[in-house]
């Protein structure tokens, strides 16, 4: 069975609890990562763009670095985090909000569930799981051998005991509205106070639970069950409450994983140790030290030898740094993409849903959005802005879903083919100033929405801008400025009068389910856009039909076309990470493609001397 990397495992359940907002302006947002490959064969294989620069394609870069072989299990790996925020410090998987802190704990506080490169749960973890069926049941049991870092066993109950923190009424974290929470028959009445218990989870013994499920829906294998336990024994006699502040999560947190922590620099760095007891075996090195450094010094560390892995390096960068010897620079498809969203209605918070009445708003004549599309050439802007290593999107079923994704036909650049369709829709430049008024002869001003940050973020939103002036489209920046991601994202979700349009980026989770953003009741759908005919696509991606793969990927592909017929938002780029890696290192690999060799308790370090 095809499974995925463990050190980019790690990540990815970390995205299948958090839909991320990724900025669209250069650089790296918090919640990009960044790997490793060899910049001698990648920088080569660039072919020239205009004004000089090269092109790069993430395929032509190796996936794990050169230097493989058995980690001696001593030296140490010192790891960069790029970010121009501080961790938080709530080294908790149930408590923590930003990605920084994900990043620091997925080096010591491993999932218990693993996945196949389809991002499908499978048996290869801490804890394996049994489906039945027939009465909706799902059986989940804990290897022999699993301990937590202070030497205690990891028990079934750790596992139950993170749905009932998460589910607790004093609970006050993000998570628990997902269905592998939702779905767990009594799980309601538990996180309402109605009940003291979870009544469709009994535990049958120390590594046995059994979950009752009112349904059991495709997501629930493809990031719906929780992935990580939780130390009961750690937090005992600390009521919910008060545990994101607890000590036992801000001073001296534990994990399951390969590497035990030995001290924290609060906001700025982690320490730790091989912790001998792993249930996989030896680590690969004696101490890993894991440091949050600005993106704008992010290369100079890693060209010294101060660091050697960068993660989250801003991939904007790699251009000027490709060529940095004792480095190999590892690439692959990122878990994002980049759109232009249009407003199509507004957010009814008294029914929880959206309110789609595109026959009031400017944006509202699907004709005007599909001439728009025409207008853009985002094979020009991946070139131009992001050297390759950002490209032409077309589908919302994004590459990174590898076995989910098919191209589809979307509108392409053709300026005159954008004129035409403005013309027969009857946006005419009616009083000769060369810009069009809208069918019935009013000025036609469109308001676009986009972030600052990077020195890509204005003249990419020039750009586009210009593109539709080109025809006939007054379209101007909300604000007459770009804006600060806050409050970028504050004016987006309260459908903020002063936007027509917006330019946005998401991330995407190991479920393939576009729900979370695209769904009715769902408040991240920014456009407000819904039909009846997504809708029921929608749910029959994540109904019992759909637990045939086969049958959920032509579900999903055909509402990505659907979605490319109406036209709420335009899919602009597809991503690629980069991350430098030391030649010193072995065994890294940012290879979406199972192999034992290459976990993360196996990366070690050859020491120089």
């Amino acid at each position: 069975m095809t499974k995925i990397s463990w050190s980019r495992l790690l990540f990815l359940m970390m995205l299948a609890l958090v839909l991320a907002l990724a900025a669209c302006g250069g650089g790296s947002s918090e919640e990009e990562t960044a790997d490793e490959e060899s910049g001698d064969d990648a920088s080569s294989e660039g072919e020239t763009a205009e004004g000089g620069g090269k092109i790069y394609n993430y395929e032509d870069f190796p996936k794990t670095v050169s230097n493989t072989g058995e980690p001696s299990g001593e030296g140490t790996l010192n790891i960069g985090y790029s970010s121009d925020t501080p961790f938080e410090g709530t080294l908790n998987w149930a408590f923590y909000n930003g990605a920084p802190d994900a990043g620091m704990m997925a080096h010591f506080d491993e999932a218990v569930l693993s996945m196949d490169a389809d991002f499908q749960y499978t048996n290869d973890g801490a804890i394996t799981y049994e489906i039945n069926e027939d009465d909706k049941t799902v059986t989940f049991t804990v290897r022999d051998g699993v301990k937590w870092h202070d030497g205690t066993d990891l028990t079934i109950q750790d596992y139950v005991s993170s749905y009932e923190v998460i589910g607790h009424p004093d609970y006050d974290g993000v998570r628990g509205s997902t269905d592998g929470f939702t779905l767990i028959e009594g799980f309601e009445e538990y996180r309402a106070g109605d009940a003291e218990e979870i009544s469709g989870i009994e535990i049958v013994d120390d590594k046995t639970a059994v979950f009752t499920y009112k349904e059991l829906a495709p997501s629930l294998t493809a990031g719906g069950f929780w992935a990580y336990a939780f130390p009961t024994h750690h937090y005992e006699g600390i009521e919910v409450a008060e545990m994101p502040e607890a000590p036992q999560t801000r001073e001296n947190p534990i994990g399951i994983g390969p590497y035990k922590v030995d001290s924290i620099v609060s906001g700025e760095s982690i320490s730790m140790s091989k912790f001998e007891d792993y249930w996989r075996g030896e680590p690969g090195v004696e101490t890993v030290n894991v440091r949050v450094i600005a993106p704008s010094s992010i290369a100079s560390a890693v060209e010294s030898g101060e660091v050697d892995i960068a993660k989250s390096f801003p991939t904007d960068q790699y251009p000027d740094v490709a060529e940095m010897e004792g480095v190999e620079w590892l690439s692959n498809v990122e878990g994002s993409y980049t759109y232009i969203g249009f407003k199509l209605g507004s957010w009814n918070a008294d029914e929880g849903k959206v309110d789609y009445k595109p026959e009031e708003m400017k944006m509202g004549d699907v004709e005007l959005r599909r001439a728009m599309w025409h207008a853009i050439d985002n094979d020009t802007v991946g070139e131009r802005f992001y050297n390759g290593l950002r490209w032409k999107a077309s589908s919302l079923i994004t590459p990174y879903h590898a076995n989910w994704h098919e191209e589809i036909e979307v509108p392409g650049y053709d300026p005159e083919e954008a004129n035409r369709i403005l013309d027969e829709a009857g946006y005419e430049d009616t009083d000769g100033d060369g810009l069009r008024e809208d069918p019935d002869g009013e000025p036609l001003e469109i308001k676009f929405a986009s972030m600052s940050g990077g020195d890509i973020a204005e003249p990419l939103a020039n750009y586009y801008i210009q593109s539709w002036r080109e025809v006939g489209l007054n379209v101007v920046l909300t604000n007459g400025r770009l804006i600060e991601f806050n409050s970028f994202y504050d004016m987006v979700e309260n459908d903020d009068p002063e936007i027509d349009i917006y330019q946005g980026a998401w991330g995407v989770g190991s479920d393939v389910d576009p729900s979370g953003l695209y769904g009715p009741t769902a408040p991240f759908n920014y456009t407000r856009y819904e039909s009846e005919e997504s809708t029921a696509l929608l749910e029959q991606g994540n109904s019992e039909e759909a637990l045939d793969t086969e049958r959920r990927k032509e579900i999903y592909n055909e509402w990505a076309e659907l979605m490319a017929q109406d036209i709420p938002v335009i899919p602009t780029l597809y991503r690629a990470f980069v991350v430098p890696v030391n030649e010193r290192v072995i065994n890294y690999s940012e290879d979406y493609e199972y192999n034992e060799d290459l976990l993360w308790y196996r990366v070690g370090v050859e020491e120089t001397e």
